[in-house]
Parts: structure tokens; sequence; C-alpha cells
């Protein structure tokens, strides 16, 4: 159980136990529908689901923040639309535990709140586009009133269209950053006194640590937002985006990524996956626990540095049986393509094989590279590290149109 320093604006998580106090379960990035390099993930996100289902249960919580990214794509498959309504209704208790949601970058603003008039009465509050006043709702478990200021993804054409119907025309040419700030502080200046304040968004606070699977919502540092405008009226602040979970440090509350449910990329190896509870009563400093998830494959690398010998032993021995695998090989002549084949037959779960070459090529052979049309080279080098794959005609017309790009520049420089 996490219990936070006095300067990380959280209290003791243990010493409120006795106090009656709002009890909030904060996830985001679901991200249903993803797929790993073809390969569906929609059995574990089930199985997540069906996780975080027991852990509300479990832990009677109030509340449950959803701070984004609900889906991968705009048009997500019915199956993971399907699987998100079975789910808000499980965690929503037929109406007695209210669930709010926010469209993130990867959400389709209309297709997520489309259904709200049909949600709203269950408890279940769908919000894709940014609001300038907070959603006041009454929790009938802890019989208090909690105030959400829920900022769905505000992208700036999102953000500039809510602000021209209330705001003045200076705010519309403010830097983003500014924008975000005041309208966190519009927001919360509109809460009940007697409320529990909690603030929801789907944005990149600077300085946050990033892995591969989110898709840039900052272009230059344009959509980047300071830690310090985050709105401290909020007791706590529920953000989205980032996939690892993170406390903001230089918040002025307490504001934390709860990070996605699943590894989504690589680059997310080896971290462990959690949700947020918060703990929060009106006019209080709210404290937070992180609860880890057990569902969903483990996505790990091997780095195989023996060759293939290597490679069979860990198979032999059913090492990571039921993860997904990123696999490096080193090696000194390429894969046939029966190798691959039977590698994957050995392990449905090898999602990546990468070569790797001795540099052992004499300078008889580098001359000879040297002769070969650069489109060719192009097609051997992809196949080297692809492990077999060869590039569609898009891939290598590309690739000629940066090198060409590339050759003109240097010219240009000389």
């Amino acid at each position: 159980m996490k219990q936070l320093p006095p300067d990380d604006f959280g209290g003791s998580f243990n010493e409120k136990r006795g106090e009656a106090h709002m009890r909030i379960l904060h996830t985001a990035d679901w991200h249903l529908g993803k797929t790993l390099e073809g390969r569906s993930r929609l059995k574990e996100q089930e199985d997540f689901l069906e996780e975080l289902a027991r852990i509300v249960k479990d832990e009677k919580i109030d509340a449950v923040i959803m701070a984004g990214d609900a889906f991968d794509t705009v048009n997500p498959p019915a199956l993971a639309e399907q699987l998100f309504y079975e789910s808000l209704s499980a965690l929503s208790d037929k109406g007695n535990r209210p669930v709010v949601v926010i469209a993130g970058n990867h959400d389709n603003p209309d297709r997520l709140s489309a259904a709200s008039p049909l949600t709203t009465d269950h408890g279940i509050h769908l919000i894709g586009y940014p609001r300038t006043a907070p959603v006041d709702i009454e929790v009938a478990s802890s019989g208090e009133i909690l105030s959400v200021a829920a900022l769905a993804y505000p992208s700036e054409s999102r953000l500039n269209e809510v602000l021209s119907e209330t705001f003045d025309e200076k705010l519309l040419r403010d830097q983003y950053d500014e924008k975000i700030k005041q309208t966190f502080q519009r927001m919360c200046s509109k809460a009940r006194k007697d409320a529990v304040q909690i603030a929801a968004s789907h944005i990149y606070v600077a300085g946050g640590s990033q892995t591969d699977s989110e898709r840039p919502i900052e272009v230059g540092g344009a959509y980047t937002v300071a830690a310090e405008s985050l709105p401290e009226n909020a007791a706590y602040v529920a953000l989205g985006h980032l996939h690892r979970p993170q406390t903001i440090k230089r918040a002025r509350t307490l504001a934390r990524y709860s990070g996605s449910p699943l590894a989504y990329s690589f680059s997310e190896a080896g971290y462990a996956k959690s949700v947020t509870i918060v703990e929060a009563a009106p006019g209080q400093t709210a404290s937070w626990e992180e609860v880890h998830l057990t569902s969903g494959k483990p996505l790990v690398k091997w780095k195989a540095e023996k060759g293939m010998s290597q490679v069979y032993s860990w198979l032999e021995e059913e090492r990571d049986k039921n993860a997904w695998i990123d696999l490096e090989i080193h090696l000194t002549d390429q894969l046939s393509i029966e190798e691959i084949h039977r590698l994957r037959k050995a392990r449905q779960g090898i999602i990546h094989i990468r070569p790797v070459f001795e540099e052992a090529a004499s300078a008889e052979e580098k001359s000879r590279s040297r002769n070969v049309p650069i489109e060719e080279r192009f097609k051997a080098f992809y196949e080297r590290q692809t492990g077999g794959a060869v590039p569609d005609e898009e891939t290598v017309k590309l690739f000629l149109e940066l090198a060409s790009g590339s050759e003109q520049e240097e010219g240009d420089e000389t």
C-alpha cells in the first residue's frame, strides 16, 4: 500500500480508514480492439475488465473514473464495443455505482457520447467533448456529491469551440497550456463546496514518462501542459494518455496517470500494470494506493547471443510460456524461411524475429554490395531486419524518395 510523504499532497491512506471517505477507482487507456502485430488482445482485455469488476467489488469502490482511450481507433470492432458496454454495466452495478468515461485522442467523441442519453440514467456518464461545467453526481454509497471537472481530450479545435461559447477572445489567442489552465479553473470554480472535487483529462503533462504505444498528442511542445496548470482546487486529478503509472511531482495537488491495464508495446516490457484507488472527502487532501493487475500476457525480450541453439534451449524449458516475445538472434548466416516458420510454429507468442549478423563481411563483400542497386540493398536489409518479410511497393517507394531527398540535401550542402 502506498503512503505519500506530506509534500506529495496525500495523507496517509491508513489513518483515514475510520473516517467516511469516498473511494474512487481511476483507470485509463484500455485501447479495446488494439492488436499486437495483428494478434488479437481482446481475450486479455476481457480478462482485465473481469478483474477490474472484482477489484471494484472487493475494494468497496464508490465511483469509477476512466480517463480516456477506451478504444484504440475511432471505428472500433463490434466485439470491442460490446465488451465496453457490458463492462460499464457490470462496473455500475445497475446504476448504484457511478462511472465517468471521457474521450481520449484515440476515441471518436461523437461515437463515445452517442449512447449517453441511455446510459446516464444508469449512472454511466459518457463525455466526448471538453465541458465548461463540472459533472455533479450523487454517490449513494458514500452519501456525498462527486463533482468531476471532466476535460475530455482537448484538441486545439475542440477546446476553441467550447471556449468561444463562453470565454473572451483573448483566451482564444492564448497558448494551449493557458487555455487548459483557465478551463480547469472555471470548471472547478463552479463545483459545489460540499462536494468531493475531482478533475479528469486526457493530456500530456510535461515531464511524464512515455512509451512507444502512445500516439503523440504533443507536437513540438504545442500540446504539452505544465504540471502547475493542473487545478489545485481538485483533491485529485485523474489523467490518461501515458501508459506507465506515475505521479506528477510538480503539480499543486495530487495528480496521477493510472497507466494502461496491458502492455501494448515492447518498450513497456517488465513494467507492472495497475489501477489507482483514491480516498477523498470534501475540502480535504486525498490519499491513494496502487492495485497491481494480474491479467494479460507479459511482453518480454529475448536476446539469443549464442544463436539458434540457445533459442531452442529456451523453448524446450518453456521459458516465458504465456508471453508475447520480441526475439533477437545473433547469427553468422541468414535465417531461412523454413527456420522462421519452425520458430513460429514452436511458439505462437513470438512476435518479432530480428537477426543480428556478426560484422564479418570481408572488404570484397562490402565492395560487391556497393555495386548492387540501392533498391535491392534496401530489400535485403528489410528482409534481414524483419526475419524474412518482403517490403511492399509503397515501402520501397517511400525509402527511395527519402534516399533521393537525402542525396539532394548533401549535394546542396557541398
